[in-house]
């Protein structure tokens, strides 16, 4: 007697919120591809074989896909941050572990580094950028409060300048992020980063 051939099984369907990751990782893959400043949702559906219309059941618009992708690399950096702080004392080495972090990041997440020099968010929704605009200023105090903390402390002379030292090393930061985004992401941006970090919060 031949055995009934049992149903072929469906797909499992994506728990809540793993579509909405899903979409959020192919938007970044897109972003750190070579002329991929600009994602269109067409390509983006096609890429995860969606169509447009199910991706707007996950997000109302692309410029909210883009806050996904804000939220994501605020949530780790200043995580990052946090624990940096937490673990370390002395804050010159605060600084340095920072600063590392920050373009390690960016090594590692290239298409994040197209949403924080802009090149992304070109033709999309002003609210982006100012959101951008923010995630750096809360960088930049960051960093300020380390140098503060290093003067307190004794490491740095106490006529040292704190915000003039910060928007040096912000400087520092974004440029090495915008060098590795024109490049193509061919140039590293913790390129001689332990010869060059020194001169920086010395």
């Amino acid at each position: 007697m031949i055995e009934p051939t049992a149903p072929a099984q469906r797909p499992a369907r994506p728990r809540p919120g793993e579509r909405r990751l899903q979409i959020l990782q192919a938007l970044a893959a897109m972003l750190q591809e070579p002329g991929a400043e600009r994602v269109t949702t067409a390509a983006l559906a096609a890429r995860l074989q969606l169509s447009e219309a199910a991706l707007y059941r996950h997000f109302a618009s692309k410029a909210q896909m883009f806050e996904g992708l804000i939220e994501f690399i605020e949530t780790s950096v200043f995580g990052l941050i946090n624990r940096i702080g937490g673990e370390e004392e002395d804050a010159l080495h605060q600084l340095r572990a920072i600063v590392s972090m920050l373009l390690g990041f960016a090594e590692k997440n290239p298409g994040m580094v197209r949403v924080l020099v802009g090149d992304a968010l070109v033709a999309e929704a002003e609210r982006l950028q100012a959101r951008v605009n923010q995630l750096t200023d809360r960088i930049e105090a960051s960093l300020k409060q380390c140098f503060r903390l290093a003067v307190a402390q004794g490491r740095l002379p106490a006529e040292t300048d704190a915000a003039a030292r910060a928007d040096i090393v912000l400087a520092f930061v974004l440029g090495r992020w915008l060098r590795f985004a024109k490049s193509g992401f061919r140039r590293s941006p913790t390129e001689r980063l332990d010869q060059q970090i020194e001169p920086l919060i010395a």
